[in-house]
């Protein structure tokens, strides 16, 4: 089982970076991990923002493999506990074998397509966070999913 991550923009700040990459290297050792990274569309704030999410939402779409169990980030999205994204994991290692694609849309958020095809939305919390820190605590997520699915000591339960 493979996990992708597609995401809209770039990491602004050095320690997001940083922070970022060191849970990407953690993922690596459970399961091959990738990062697709694409570029903000501009013209957001005062342009025609469904567009710039229609675009985006092409772009996201291209690179979600066709087989793979689509998880979407959004704010309407379910909240699950960890151990429930462990199980939600565990379930689709054992039962399906499909690949996992996360994504994570950028300021202005997704485009109805995306979402559509989404088999799971996903709520990180019900506050707001910026999507340059929303892909932070994904990452941790799952690590924290992947360090329970092995009982070691990283998750304190």
């Amino acid at each position: 089982m493979k996990l992708r991550l597609v995401c809209v923009g770039k990491l602004a700040e050095a320690w997001q970076r940083e922070a970022v990459g060191d849970y990407a290297d953690r993922l690596q050792h459970y399961f091959p991990f990738d990062i697709c990274e694409l570029k903000e569309e501009k013209g957001g704030r005062k342009g025609d923002i469904p567009g710039l999410l229609k675009r985006e939402g092409a772009r996201i779409l291209e690179k979600v493999p066709p087989q793979s169990f689509l998880i979407v980030l959004d704010e309407r999205g379910r909240n699950l506990a960890t151990e429930q994204f462990a199980e939600q994991l565990a379930a689709e290692m054992l039962h399906a074998g499909r690949d996992w694609c996360l994504v994570i849309g950028g300021p202005y958020g997704l485009d109805a397509a995306v979402k559509q095809r989404a088999d799971l939305l996903l709520s990180l919390s019900k506050m707001t966070f910026t999507h340059q820190m929303a892909r932070l605590f994904l990452l941790e997520q799952l690590y924290r999913c992947s360090t329970i699915l092995r009982n070691e000591p990283y998750h304190n339960r």
